[in-house]
């Protein structure tokens, strides 16, 4: 098949699936061509049958506001025309699903019929998505793609409330690669670990919904009783504040900022115990990748964590802002002889079960399935 695949660049869930799923099916030996405003964070340029299309967006003074979802529609449009595309599939729904209806029309008009496949992945829906200003472009947009995936049972559950779509929704679940991410070797430890403490480690792009200051607390929490270090693993617009308080604290020396790092399997085959606080997650892609480095999760209960972690076997799953538990958590995977490397072994065999192969296949039955259609 020859896809279209359009993506955010960043290192969040949508971009990082989006660009692995572009990379396995180019490694399967599609034609895969990817569509963003950057190069993503997790492609490989230089990869077989994985190419990249960067958007063009004209600065002009007349613009407050550059009109990038003309210029998406309009390289969708090129892209699918110069490389005869089969369908396009675009990650995150805003502004992809709604430019690349419009592209769909245009091919249309020029007798060229475009199969969409939308795949929701969160805050797109959930926060973003369902603000006044989204809400009426992302619900047209859902119903009028081909086909619509969400990541979780929870995503799928919530968009049907929010918008009060009507139209089949197909959760297929973000996946991991078990080859990349797995247990690392005592020289990796060496470069970040303090001393022979235990490793506590968070993933995240520093947002208000991951709670950043609840990752400090837990930390200040555990350290109180034993010692530990923690590893803090991207970059936003908490990153500050977090910062001023671990200092007010007396904690900074205990702390290691990586920002954003296109290695974090090296990073979580070092850890010990995994922190994702977060006020909502449609499915916890961060978490998986550290269950699938025999890492525990300690997380909240909320969205589609509950399809990943399981309770009391691969991790812990605890109240929206309860860091009290959390912390109680942490020190029982520590202290409890046994238990940190059970509960790793537990959470790599549930990562198992959403191995990249068996995922993307479900995205190849899809994506054959609107081209049988369209044929018919």
């Amino acid at each position: 098949m020859r896809i279209g695949i359009v993506c955010h660049p960043t290192f969040g869930g949508s971009g990082v699936l989006a660009t692995e799923l572009g990379a396995h099916l180019a490694r399967q030996g599609h034609s895969v061509h990817v569509i963003s405003y950057a190069m993503p964070a997790r492609m490989d340029a230089f990869q077989e049958n994985l190419f990249f299309h960067e958007v063009q967006i004209q600065d002009y003074p007349l613009f407050q506001y550059q009109p990038y979802e003309l210029a998406l529609s309009s390289m969708m449009v090129s892209v699918a025309q110069r490389e005869k595309l089969d369908l396009l599939h675009v990650h995150y729904a805003i502004p992809h699903a709604y430019a690349a209806y419009m592209a769909r029309k245009i091919l249309e008009d020029q007798g060229i019929p475009m199969p969409v496949v939308t795949t929701l992945h969160g805050t797109d829906i959930t926060l973003v998505g369902k603000h006044p200003s989204y809400s009426p472009a992302v619900r047209f947009s859902i119903e009028h793609s081909s086909a619509v995936t969400a990541v979780s049972e929870s995503l799928r559950r919530d968009t049907e409330r929010i918008f009060g779509t009507v139209r089949e929704i197909q959760v297929i679940p973000n996946f991991v690669d078990l080859l990349r991410f797995g247990q690392g070797g005592p020289q990796s430890m060496d470069r970040v670990a303090l001393a022979d403490a235990p490793v506590l480690v968070h993933v995240s792009n520093f947002r208000k919904v991951k709670r950043i200051k609840d990752v400090v607390d837990v930390f200040a929490r555990v350290r109180a009783q034993i010692p530990v270090c923690l590893i803090m693993v991207g970059d936003g617009p908490e990153r500050l504040r977090a910062e001023e308080d671990l200092a007010s604290r007396g904690l900074q020396d205990s702390v290691r900022w990586i920002g954003n790092s296109a290695h974090v399997e090296h990073i979580l085959a070092m850890s010990d115990v995994f922190l994702l606080p977060s006020e909502t997650e449609s499915f916890g892609l961060a978490a998986l990748e550290a269950m699938a480095s025999y890492v525990p999760v300690v997380a909240t209960n909320v969205g589609g964590l509950p399809e990943v972690v399981d309770h009391g076997k691969t991790g812990y799953l605890e109240r929206v802002g309860d860091t009290a538990a959390m912390a109680n958590d942490v020190l029982e995977i520590l202290t409890t002889p046994g238990l940190r490397l059970e509960m790793g072994r537990l959470a790599r065999a549930k990562a198992e079960q959403f191995e990249m192969t068996a995922v993307g296949n479900q995205y190849l039955e899809l994506y054959q399935k609107l081209l049988d259609e369209q044929a018919n």
